[in-house]
């Protein structure tokens, strides 16, 4: 079983948009964030909603990113992406949260656990955190992130709504 998750960039911002943060913390002892993640996010500037629910979270560990592998390097994903992986196979029982495609089809190839900040819902509504998955997921659509309509339909049949 995962005991610790190691966040990249969208989840947190995806989540603290739509107030919902804390839903990473579920079903795991341990919320790392590599610190290249969180200097994307302030990047964002002091008042940003993001920047201002991080630095509002004690139970986020900010850890320095370890440096890359020659395979993790030569993938070309982005910075968070790479540290999120990075910080991953240094911890032992670490699963990734990535919502980036290429990343998670890499995460996968590592031999990782992997979520998104869809499953980070479904995780949630499964075991009793929240009562719905839909209005979170109809949230994150209104803000923004592309979910299509299929996919969202087999969502809410997973959890039943």
């Amino acid at each position: 079983m995962c005991r610790k998750r190691v966040v990249n960039a969208s989840p947190l911002i995806l989540l603290s948009k739509v107030d919902h943060l804390d839903l990473l913390q579920v079903g795991v002892d341990e919320v790392i964030v590599p610190d290249r993640v969180i200097d994307e996010i302030r990047a964002h500037g002091a008042t940003d909603l993001t920047v201002q629910a991080i630095q509002n979270t004690a139970w986020l560990r900010i850890v320095p990113t370890p440096t890359r592998s020659a395979t993790v390097a030569s993938w070309n994903l982005g910075d968070g992406e790479s540290s999120v992986l990075a910080v991953a196979l240094g911890e032992s029982a670490a699963q990734v949260v990535l919502d980036d495609l290429a990343a998670r089809r890499r995460a996968v190839r590592l031999g990782l656990t992997v979520l998104g900040t869809v499953g980070i819902v479904l995780l949630a509504r499964q075991n009793g955190s929240i009562p719905a998955a839909r209005p979170i997921i109809e949230e994150l659509r209104r803000i923004g992130m592309y979910l299509s309509d299929e996919f969202v339909k087999r969502i809410y049949a997973l959890v039943g709504e």
